[in-house]
């Protein structure tokens, strides 16, 4: 994919929930929520100060994040579902998340 979000600007894919509750219960497509977990896939430069100095972002490609539930664009590239949206948009960083999800 060759895409590069410009300024703050930040692209997300979006991590699907699991499909089934701790009990067991399997949730239909029609109850499910949108996720608000993802990975970034790609960043932007940063943004730029009073001073004209470039501020690099605080995430960078391969973080986990939670953002908000209407945050973003969603937009199809290569045919895949992403979104973008300012860094602003996140929330957090889920820290040691993917290596225990590698593991798991």
């Amino acid at each position: 994919m060759n895409f590069r979000p410009l300024h703050d600007r930040v692209l997300v894919r979006r991590i699907e929930a699991e499909e089934k509750t701790r009990g067991g219960i399997i949730i239909p497509d029609t109850a499910k929520e949108k996720p608000q977990e993802g990975e970034v896939v790609a960043v932007g430069a940063g943004t730029i100060n009073e001073k004209g100095e470039i501020r690099p972002l605080d995430v960078k490609a391969g973080d986990r994040i939670l953002f908000g539930k209407w945050s973003g664009t969603e937009v199809k590239l290569d045919g895949e579902e992403l979104l973008i949206m300012k860094e602003s948009d996140i929330m957090g960083i889920l820290e040691g998340t993917a290596a225990a999800k590698k593991a798991a």
